[in-house]
């Protein structure tokens, strides 16, 4: 027997449907992984370039280590700390209230940098230079004759760099102290520099050595320390062997000639088929071995079963001997 159902049945059935099937699958919405960029660490030096910047200052604190350690005959050690990008102002901010700075050139771009040693090393510096013992003094500000000693090793510092650094093609002239006051006119508070920091320990004090360059000079240095390292570096050994074994399988365009002659252009132009075309060489004279254009060996043209084959005589450096 049939059940006939009424419509409000009908209506709840539908509605029981509704309830029960299941919504359309929606794909989750992809969320962005949204940072806030930070500007202030735009331009910062990359870990090839600090490398390049390591190596080449490593070769400087080297230099200067044994040559003032020579010239005080005392124990000298110089390290370097860091390398990198600050605004000119926040290096300013780092510069002790009672230092040494002063102001070096950078030839040929005729640009100013700034030199700043921590004045906690002058006493030791010029006792041992006046015959002391490198005795520690109270940190004070320089006299005249004091300052006029301490130039001579600034002077010997910045000759360290002009030859640690001239593979960069750049030359460090010292020029003259500056005041506190006077610092801030070198460059811009805002100028984005290159600031490098070198640790000096001696017997009898420690102090700081920063070198500041503006950002011209610091884009000069970075961009020819990555062509030199760049073009210095080399690939791991497990590269180098698969690149060989890739190179063997290259191949290159060969032939077996004789050398050049010289022909008069009438024989050329009276040639037949049949025609005796003489050469002039010597029945002596073996043919060359050339691959892409270039002369391999001398060999001789033989016969290796169904095939030719070159019988080589002599390399290209016995040949030419």
């Amino acid at each position: 027997m049939e059940k006939i159902l009424k419509q409000d049945e009908i209506d709840a059935l539908f509605q029981a449907a509704q309830v029960t099937s299941p919504e359309p699958f929606r794909p989750p919405e992809a969320k962005s992984n949204v940072v806030p960029y930070n500007f202030g660490r735009a331009g910062q030096i990359s870990n090839e370039q600090m490398r390049a910047i390591s190596m080449l200052n490593d070769l400087f604190a080297r230099n200067l280590t044994h040559n003032l350690a020579a010239w005080l005959r005392s124990r000298f050690q110089v390290n370097l700390v860091s390398a990198e990008q600050i605004s000119f102002n926040e290096f300013l901010m780092r510069i002790p209230e009672i230092s040494y700075v002063a102001s070096v050139r950078l030839e040929p771009l005729g640009a100013l940098s700034v030199l700043q040693l921590d004045l906690a090393l002058a006493p030791p510096i010029i006792d041992l230079l006046l015959g002391g013992d490198g005795k520690e003094g109270p940190l004070r500000e320089l006299t005249d004759i004091e300052e006029a000693i301490l130039v001579s090793v600034v002077e010997i510092i910045c000759r360290e760099l002009t030859s640690a650094w001239q593979s960069v093609g750049l030359s460090f002239n010292f020029e003259h102290r500056q005041m506190q006051t006077q610092v801030a006119r070198i460059m811009s508070v805002n100028e984005r520099t290159l600031c490098l920091s070198f640790e000096i320990r001696m017997p009898q004090g420690s102090g700081l050595l920063n070198l500041a360059f503006p950002a011209v000079v610091a884009n000069t240095i970075l961009r020819r320390l990555t062509s030199d390292w760049g073009r210095h570096r080399r690939h791991a050994p497990e590269t180098r062997a698969r690149l060989e074994t890739a190179a063997k399988r290259i191949r290159f365009g060969g032939s077996l000639q004789l050398p050049t002659v010289r022909i008069a252009a009438r024989e050329i132009e009276d040639l037949q088929p049949g025609s005796l075309l003489r050469l002039g060489l010597s029945t002596s004279v073996a043919a060359e071995w050339r691959v892409a254009g270039q002369r391999v060996a001398s060999a001789q043209a033989m016969r290796h079963g169904v095939h030719r084959a070159a019988c080589l005589q002599s390399s290209v450096k016995e040949g030419d001997a």
